[in-house]
């Protein structure tokens, strides 16, 4: 499992501007079952992203198909971690 955390390096409207694609981005890795949750950092200076994946590497090869982070937009910041506890919920989500 890793953590997704985005930290804007660029003004709102430049994040604005990239916004449909990064969306488009995210409903393609939900779509694949990579992403189990999103949203935008309060107060909005970035973002974070639940991701599924078997290893940095394939971590960093989403991170890349990012707009977000191909327009050097937004810094990612990429924290592996494996879930040793959890809600039977969250379990059921991962399958």
């Amino acid at each position: 499992m890793f953590l997704f955390n985005l930290t804007y390096v660029k003004p709102l409207d430049e994040i604005e501007r990239l916004l449909p694609a990064h969306i488009a981005f995210l409903d393609a890795f939900y779509a694949g079952g990579k992403f189990l949750c999103s949203g935008r950092k309060e107060p909005r200076t970035g973002g974070v992203i639940l991701c599924r994946c078997e290893s940095r590497r394939e971590a960093e090869k989403i991170r890349d198909q990012d707009p977000f982070f191909q327009e050097g937009a937004a810094e990612y910041e990429i924290i592996e971690f494996l879930p040793t506890k959890m809600s039977e919920r969250f379990q059921a989500l991962l399958g």
